[in-house]
This record gives structure tokens, sequence and C-alpha cells, in this order.
């Protein structure tokens, strides 16, 4: 998958619908499977962007994953630094580092195997069963963050 240009895949209408669903469920404290509403501030516009995620726990860290490649919600994350995670009324503050490639094989595994039937659509044949140098080869095409909660 990769190439000159960062790996991206842009989300269709019906996606865009689901995912402004899923996001409005999560702010009124309806959470599926584990999802949150992420805002982050955006690197050019100063205002927070949202946008649904799966925040992922790994041998006791916390991780965001990006299954579309470098979108836009990553461009931003680099830029800020962090964000805020919403269910509800709770709000967790966070910051957060991006993982090297060479650090994401356990967590993009672990990932799929508990979003696989969400995400794998994106990862071009990659699944939770997959051999760990298929992962690895994957692992530049889709950022990783460890987030630390503040609050």
């Amino acid at each position: 998958m990769s190439s000159s240009s960062p790996y991206y895949l842009k989300g269709s209408r019906l996606n865009v619908r689901l995912n402004s669903v899923i996001g409005w469920l999560a702010r009124h404290g309806i959470s599926l499977a584990g999802t949150a509403e992420m805002s982050v501030r955006g690197r050019k516009s100063g205002r927070m962007q949202r946008i649904p995620v799966n925040p992922h726990t790994y041998d006791g860290g916390q991780y965001l994953v990006s299954a579309r490649g470098h979108s836009q919600w990553v461009r931003n994350m680099r830029a800020a630094g962090g964000g805020e995670l919403r269910v509800g009324r709770r709000v967790r503050v966070f910051t957060a580092v991006e993982l090297p490639d060479e650090e994401k094989l356990p967590i993009l595994r672990t990932y799929l195997e508990k979003w696989g039937w969400e995400v794998n659509q994106y990862f071009d044949g990659v699944t939770a069963k997959s051999s760990d140098e298929a992962i690895i080869a994957s692992a530049p095409d889709h950022p990783v963050f460890r987030i630390e909660v503040t609050n």
C-alpha cells in the first residue's frame, strides 16, 4: 500500500453518515462496542474537530489507530499533541505520542482482533491472522498513537 504519498482512504458518503450517527450516540452516552467521540484541535482552523474512534487497550496502554491511514484527524493530532475522548458527560483529556512503525505490530494485531469486523476493509487484506511480516508491511499506512489520559 505504501507509495510516495501517504496512504489515506477517504470515507464514502455512507461511512461519513454512519460516523456522524456513531459520534452523536457517543456524545449522548451510548458507546457501541467501546467507541468514543474524539475531539482534536484543527491545525489550520483552530476549531475542535470531532470524529468517532475505537480506543484500544493493549498491555496496560491506551492507543488510537487510524485504520484509514493518514487522515485529517491524524494530521491534526500530530500538530496538537492530544485531544479529548467523550462518551456522554465523561470527557477524558489526553496527550498523544505517535509510535514508530517498529513498535506497532502487537497493537495492530490486537486492534484487528477486536475491531477487524469493522476495519479489515481498510487494511488491504491484512487481518489479525496475517503473518507478522504482513502486519509490519502495513504499519506505515496506519498511524498509531499512545495516549495518556491527563484528567
